[in-house]
C-alpha cells in the first residue's frame, strides 16, 4: 500500500516537472506572437533595450538555441531587390522605401523591376551567384533598410568629391 502511493506521488512529480520544464509547442508561440521555428536566443536577450523584458520568459520558451554559425549573419557582397512597380498599391512599404534616399545608402545594392513579381531580396556571392533568396512582402521600410545595413557587406567610397578627404 505504502510502496503505491509513494510510486503514484512520484509518478505525479515527474509529470509535473516534465510540464514545468517543456517549452512550447510553436502553436503556444504562435498565439503570443512569436515564430518558434524564426526565433533565436541570442534576441531574447535585446528585449529588455526596447522595454519588453516581460516579453523575455516567453521568448526563452519559444527560441532556438543558437549555433556558433546562425551568432554570425552571413554577409554578402551584393543584392538585388526585385519587385514589380505595378503592386506598389499593394507594398507601399517597399515602394516607400525603393522611392526615398536609403537605397543610395547600399552602392552594392540594385533594384531591378520584374513585371508581375512581389517583392524579393536575391543576396549574391563575389561572382554574382544567387545565394539566398527572401520573400520580403511582409516588410516594412524600416525592416528593409535594418537587412541591409546588417547583410550587404559595407563598400569603402574613395571617391574624394563625396567624401571631403583632402
Amino acid at each position: 500500500m505504502i510502496k503505491m502511493r509513494l510510486f503514484a506521488i512520484t509518478c505525479l512529480l515527474f509529470s509535473i516537472l516534465n510540464v514545468i520544464g517543456a517549452e512550447f509547442s510553436a502553436e503556444d508561440c504562435r498565439e503570443l506572437g512569436l515564430i518558434k521555428s524564426q526565433l533565436f536566443c541570442s534576441s531574447c536577450s535585446s528585449l529588455s533595450d526596447y522595454g519588453l523584458i516581460e516579453l523575455k520568459e516567453h521568448c526563452l520558451e519559444c527560441c532556438q538555441k543558437d549555433t556558433e554559425a546562425d551568432s554570425k549573419l552571413k554577409v554578402y557582397p551584393a543584392a538585388v531587390l526585385e519587385v514589380c512597380t505595378c503592386k506598389f498599391g499593394a507594398y507601399p512599404q517597399i515602394q516607400a522605401f525603393i522611392k526615398s534616399d536609403r537605397p543610395a545608402k547600399f552602392p552594392n545594392l540594385t533594384i531591378k523591376y520584374v513585371r508581375g513579381l512581389d517583392p524579393i531580396v536575391k543576396l549574391m556571392d563575389e561572382q554574382g551567384n544567387v545565394k539566398e533568396t527572401l520573400s520580403i512582402n511582409k516588410w516594412n521600410t524600416d525592416t528593409v533598410q535594418e537587412f541591409f545595413e546588417t547583410r550587404l557587406a559595407k563598400v569603402e567610397d574613395d571617391d574624394y568629391l563625396k567624401t571631403n578627404r583632402v
